[in-house]
């Protein structure tokens, strides 16, 4: 059961990511989904999206909320099951704090040198 969830999970993605980057156009700003986690009833699907440029993503976010109905649509178009999920969306910051972490430690390894 939960190899065919994972499965199902990037589905979803990967089909999303293709729908959101020919549908919807963000000028100068990188959106992309990170993870895709459905519930195990396919009621919901929670989707985590990373936005390059963090003062523009309230902006993506309200888009992409604004646009949920037609992205639920287009996916139910393209995968085939049971139930299509209803998506919600969450802003993964995972990236920036790795990169965060990533300068802190350059910066604790350049002091350690002087």
């Amino acid at each position: 059961m939960k190899h065919r969830m994972l499965r199902v999970n990037e589905v979803v993605k990967r089909e999303l990511s293709g729908i959101i980057a020919r549908e919807l156009n963000f000028q100068d700003i990188l959106v992309s989904i990170n993870h895709v986690d459905v519930t195990s009833d396919l009621q919901n699907a929670h989707v985590f999206v990373s936005v390059l440029g963090s003062k523009a993503a309230p902006s993506v976010m309200a888009e992409l909320e604004e646009h949920r109905p037609a992205l639920q649509s287009e996916l139910a178009k393209r995968v085939t099951m049971k139930f299509t999920p209803h998506l919600l969306f969450h802003l993964d910051e995972s990236i920036a704090r790795g990169s965060r972490v990533v300068e802190i430690l350059q910066q604790i390894d350049n002091a350690d040198k002087d």
